[in-house]
């Protein structure tokens, strides 16, 4: 008989804001939405083989308590944390905390932008991460983790990069 493989999970994090994209800085964030993207992913997790949730919120210490138990259903996380990028060491410390791989994700080009977003908090605490793709920055990362979740252990020496 053979053994039936668990599919993967992969949890995606939204940071604040991100549920007005489409009608926020158009210029900066383009006009899709976060259904939008939401639906990319999701067509794009069928295609990988792959469950995936979604997850959004404005508050940080939600955001902390959903990457918190996040290795209890998953095996991976794509995250934006949007502004939170540049200021919580809360987020750094769950994403390091739960133990998962991690990939940080950002619709701009962050280094492009104002000096202040030129330091990611949270990127040390990730595996990668993809910026200035507009949506396809998700798209790239989900393909990025799940490589990453379906490598062999060898590649685990290599999980942690001190930026």
């Amino acid at each position: 008989m053979k053994k039936t493989q668990k599919k993967i999970k992969v949890l995606v994090v939204h940071g604040p804001n991100l549920q007005l994209l489409g009608r926020r800085e158009v210029s900066v964030y383009g006009k899709s939405t976060l259904k939008d993207i939401n639906a990319d992913l999701t067509g794009a997790a069928i295609q990988l083989g792959i469950e995936i949730d979604f997850f959004q919120s404005n508050h940080e210490g939600e955001l902390v308590d959903k990457i918190g138990t996040a290795a209890d259903a998953y095996a991976g996380i794509l995250i934006n944390p949007a502004a939170y990028t540049h200021t919580s060491i809360a987020i750094r410390d769950a994403l390091l905390g739960c133990g998962l791989p991690a990939v940080e994700v950002h619709l701009s080009n962050i280094y492009q932008r104002e000096e202040f977003r030129h330091k990611s908090l949270t990127a040390p605490a990730c595996r990668a991460q993809i910026a200035g793709f507009g949506r396809d920055s998700y798209r790239l990362g989900l393909t990025g983790l799940v490589r990453i979740v379906r490598q062999p252990a060898k590649s685990a020496g290599r999980q942690r990069r001190k930026i």
